[in-house]
């Protein structure tokens, strides 16, 4: 079992990071694509892939993006958040075996409601493959 952070909303600083990595692999790709029923070909056709603008197949975006999920849920705040919004912007195509750094920022905390705002981002040695904004009320 996973042990999720249980951070309180005193405890969150505007400025603090918050970050893991993690290796998107083949498998996962083929589980999202299962889950999901998005057989796109663009993601599960190697074939496909190679003759496509990317010369390969590409990792779902909702893919990626649900890796800020586990940045909230998991990460900051932890298992007292409650995930309110998140904004996306797909950057770069990611690809099977691609590790990849999950990063959320604090960059403003709303008291009245305990909300907290992050700049959230997926980063790929100096590149960024996605990013955005997720608000995540904190809950006690």
């Amino acid at each position: 079992m996973h042990s999720a952070a249980q951070l309180r909303y005193e405890d969150i600083v505007v400025g603090a990071v918050y970050e893991f990595e993690r290796t998107i692999t083949n498998e996962m790709v083929m589980q999202f694509a299962k889950f999901t029923g998005d057989f796109n070909p663009l993601h599960t056709d190697p074939f496909f892939g190679a003759k496509s603008q990317f010369g390969n197949t590409i990792v779902h975006g909702m893919l990626a993006a649900s890796l800020f999920s586990t940045l909230i849920g998991m990460h900051c705040p932890g298992r007292n958040a409650v995930y309110m919004r998140q904004t996306l912007e797909f950057r770069k195509p990611m690809f099977c075996d691609d590790t990849v750094i999950v990063r959320g920022s604090v960059i403003a905390k709303h008291d009245s409601v305990h909300l907290i705002t992050m700049k959230t981002e997926i980063v790929k040695g100096d590149e960024v493959m996605v990013d955005g904004e997720a608000n995540a009320r904190v809950s006690e």
